[in-house]
């Protein structure tokens, strides 16, 4: 019996692939970055599976008229259209889990960067201007400040779990409240404008959907104070980035941590990269070697599970599942 042909559109090491090759046919995009969309399209005719963070419209899953499963290498999954894959009976599978702590932790270290302005400040040691400037400019303390969460999911946990330390006061904003985590910790769960209005933080982490499209938009920043910042490891347009501009210019609130931009790559010329109250990061939220491994690693497991009849870990559209069992 032949094996199931695998396309795999991104850099994996070489445990993953014999892993994979064991019971499948693999072969994948050995060039720099990303792999072409055109690319994509004439190479998964004959696949099974697919492993990657690569963007899947309906029409490209027209052109894998025997695709089983996309198995994402991240957790967000605003690149599939997975009601189309749903439809076409493709599961999706996602790395849930497998970066909670490493993102958490790099929201924990924008906010200190952008309160305490540490790039600013090594760019400030580095010109000579300790020398030549007498006064040092003044931070912000994170330590008991007020930090309102958006999305108390598994990364706004652990924010908050390591809020926690800095003795900060947890207000959070989600879909679903968590009334364990508020009577155990003392969180507060409070609509949308009052955490604006109250926070001396505001940390996205929502997945990207219609509903949280713009959510922070020039209303939103508004509601803000002028002395709070804005830290965002979720995804770039959560944000309406033109009305974070515009409050930054206009002294609307104090600054910006961003790991996540409307456009990828972001554009040089973006004006938050020259604003000297903006961190700004190329996307880094699950880079540690650690995390990067165990992401594909859990991304193989979906893949291989799949192939072999057996239920993933980590599906995003069980409903295509369910039907398979009928």
């Amino acid at each position: 019996m032949p094996k199931p042909k695998v396309y795999i559109s991104r850099a994996v090491n070489a445990a993953v692939l014999a892993r994979l090759d064991q019971i499948c046919e693999t072969r994948g995009w050995a060039g720099a970055g990303r792999c072409p969309e055109e690319v994509l399209a004439k190479e998964v005719g004959d696949v099974a599976a697919v492993l990657g963070t690569d963007r899947w419209t309906a029409e490209l899953m027209d052109k894998a008229p025997h695709l089983r499963i996309i198995a994402l290498t991240a957790v967000g999954y605003d690149s599939v259209d997975v009601a189309a894959a749903t439809k076409r009976g493709i599961v999706v599978t996602n790395t849930a889990g497998s970066l909670t702590d490493t993102v958490a932790d790099l929201a924990l270290a924008l906010m200190l960067a952008v309160a305490r302005r540490v790039p600013e400040m090594e760019r400030w040691t580095r010109a000579g201007k300790w020398q030549t400037v007498g006064v040092t400019p003044m931070g912000k303390d994170l330590h008991h400040a007020t930090l309102g969460i958006v999305g108390l999911g598994r990364i706004g946990e652990a924010v908050a779990d390591r809020a926690r330390a800095f003795h900060m006061q947890v207000l959070y904003h989600d879909t679903v409240r968590r009334e364990e985590l508020e009577r155990r910790h003392g969180y507060r769960f409070v609509t949308l404008d009052a955490l604006l209005a109250a926070s001396d933080f505001v940390t996205l982490h929502t997945a990207l959907t219609p509903e949280t499209r713009g959510l922070i938009g020039a209303s939103a920043l508004a509601k803000m104070k002028p002395t709070a910042f804005l830290i965002n490891t979720s995804r770039g347009p959560v944000v309406d980035e033109r009305a974070l501009i515009a409050a930054l210019q206009a002294g609307q609130l104090a600054g910006a941590g961003l790991d996540v931009f409307e456009q990828e790559p972001v554009d040089p010329a973006n004006p938050l990269l020259h604003m000297e109250n903006v961190v700004a990061l190329p996307h880094i939220g699950s880079a540690t070697e650690a995390t990067r491994q165990a992401m594909v690693d859990l991304a193989a497991d979906n893949l291989l599970a799949v192939l072999q009849g057996k239920p993933p870990l980590t599906p995003v559209n069980p409903e295509v599942l369910e039907k398979r069992r009928r």
